[in-house]
């Protein structure tokens, strides 16, 4: 059985790839042909064990991605079967495969749900994170300047990042960031929430991808309020996982403002008001890890199929 590892992925795939696999996988979830397998969480002395998957026939793949967490650090591993007769077929290196996906999604997301003229970015958090969802947007939409919130690194984060996005990137408070923006991605670690929903500007497009925890939030209930729709990646895992709609006020956020990715999707006629404020929350599913895992591994076969000839 194969073993392909993170340089390789990053080799094999690229965001645009990423991002076309995951509007695919979306759009198969959202018609019923594939299916995900919930998140589970096994903790003994400070170490944690968790474990999610999709299957996707269509794609020809099924399998789950295993990783610990222990002081914080997370390790990352995907067993890939056959969706045809079972086979296992590889396993991965899976912090790759993570990194690019959360940004991708978010750009599947951003592309139906934000405005296309988006020039700012407000970015809480500088880590592989908020660098990746940085890069793919800038990619993506005509972002000129990035406002960067990042208490801990500052002036070198902001330097690093700007030569990765190719735009200027300016270190600033909460405050500035969020009601100078278009875009607002929180990656952060917080267990509170990063700014008032009052800074939010009217027809702004707010990714928050940081927590996913049912203890832990990066928004706050104004900003749920004043949200027109809260984009989920999936809501049986979300309404579990994510601390931002596990503590909300229910007043805020009633259930009926909470909407799959995959419906949205497949809704080709979902509009937005230029002022509406959007929400896109996401804690990762197994529908993401399995799609993108499934492409390395066609890309890595093809690639060793081109070799031997």
């Amino acid at each position: 059985m194969l073993h392909i590892t993170d340089d390789q992925v990053t080799r094999l795939v690229s965001a645009p790839d990423a991002q076309e696999v995951l509007r695919e996988a979306f759009l198969s979830f959202g018609r019923g042909t594939s299916a995900v397998q919930e998140r589970v969480r096994t903790e003994a002395g400070g170490v944690k064990l968790s474990t999610l998957g999709a299957a996707l026939p269509e794609q020809g793949f099924v399998g789950a991605k295993v990783y610990t967490t222990i002081a914080g650090q997370f390790r990352f591993v995907i067993l890939l079967f056959s969706a045809e007769d079972g086979t296992p077929l590889a396993t991965l290196d899976a912090g790759t495969v993570t990194r690019l996906r959360t940004a991708a999604t978010t750009v599947v997301a951003a592309r139906r749900l934000a405005r296309p003229d988006s020039r700012t970015l407000a970015l809480f958090g500088a880590g592989q994170q908020g660098r990746e969802h940085a890069i793919q947007l800038c990619a993506t939409f005509p972002v000129e300047r990035i406002l960067l919130v990042e208490p801990y690194s500052g002036a070198a984060s902001a330097e690093a990042l700007s030569h990765l996005c190719g735009v200027p990137v300016h270190e600033a408070d909460a405050r500035e960031a969020v009601s100078g923006s278009d875009f607002v991605v929180t990656a952060s670690r917080s267990a509170t929430p990063l700014f008032s929903g009052d800074l939010i500007r009217p027809g702004t497009f707010i990714a928050a991808i940081g927590s996913s925890l049912p203890h832990t939030r990066e928004l706050d209930d104004i900003a749920l309020r004043r949200a027109s729709m809260v984009v989920v990646d999936w809501s049986t895992q979300a309404l579990q996982e994510a601390g931002d709609l596990v503590l909300a006020d229910p007043v805020c956020l009633p259930r009926e403002k909470i909407v799959d990715l995959s419906q949205v999707m497949l809704n080709v006629d979902n509009e937005r008001h230029p002022e509406d404020i959007v929400i896109y929350k996401s804690v990762g599913i197994g529908l993401q890890d399995i799609a993108l895992a499934g492409l390395a591994y066609s890309r890595f076969v093809a690639d060793s199929d081109e070799t031997l000839i």
